[in-house]
């Protein structure tokens, strides 16, 4: 599994002209689902990102969590973050899993951040999506299979 957590202002996803999910502050995470995911990988990775404390505190240190500061979650479903650049200028996706299987661990991953936040919101599973933030920082997170 690899995350690309961005602290943000606000966040929001739109298809086909239709915004289909909207947060203020809080987190806009970009999910990938590699070969080797399950649902134990997605829950280790869940709790980690819900627990983070990226958030400033009244001295301006990162020492809150999403829920410490009542922030908000989307989620958007992102293949290309398995991107294989190795051979020549064209990336391969070999690594990522399977669409049905990606899809069923992303959903299960939206499940989790639900449960233990109240809510989160989320774009559309193998959409051509448009997403705008306001980057707040920019404070960029990359978590992957080295990153804890």
């Amino acid at each position: 599994m690899r995350l690309v957590i961005q602290r943000v202002k606000q966040a929001s996803v739109t298809v086909d002209g239709n915004c289909i999910g909207a947060i203020g502050k809080g987190l806009l995470i970009f999910v990938g689902i590699g070969l080797e995911d399950d649902e134990q990988v997605v829950e280790k990775y869940a709790d980690k990102v819900i627990k983070m404390r990226i958030f400033d505190d009244n001295d301006g240190k990162t020492n809150l969590s999403l829920s410490d500061v009542q922030g908000e979650i989307l989620a958007i479903s992102q293949f290309t973050l398995y991107a294989d650049c190795k051979k020549g200028n064209r990336p391969n996706f070999l690594q990522a899993a399977a669409p049905d299987k990606a899809n069923a661990l992303y959903q299960y991953f939206l499940e989790i951040c639900k449960q233990r936040t109240g809510s989160a919101e989320c774009g559309e599973f193998g959409a051509d999506m448009k997403v705008d933030l306001i980057n707040d920082g920019p404070f960029t997170i990359v978590l992957n299979e080295g990153s804890f």
